[in-house]
């Protein structure tokens, strides 16, 4: 839960990259269970090519993964 310190949690799309989750929120797998976090900035996968999923491993360069501009 965020304290009156702690900004409002932030989801930022990178350009044709991962999601930007910045903040204190609560990370769930598909199927409930609390997915640790280690730190207060994470990149999520969004190209479905990680092999750290739901982490971002940068496969999307290497794929040459692109968003529309409206993402």
């Amino acid at each position: 839960m965020n304290s009156d310190n702690d900004p409002a949690p932030r989801i930022t799309a990178c350009p044709d990259g991962p999601l930007l989750v910045r903040g204190d929120i609560e990370l769930v797998s598909g199927t409930g269970e609390d997915i640790p976090r280690r730190r207060k900035t994470i990149a999520l996968c969004r190209c479905g090519a990680s092999t750290i999923k739901p982490y971002c491993d940068g496969t999307h360069k290497l794929i040459k993964f692109t968003t529309n501009s409206a993402d």
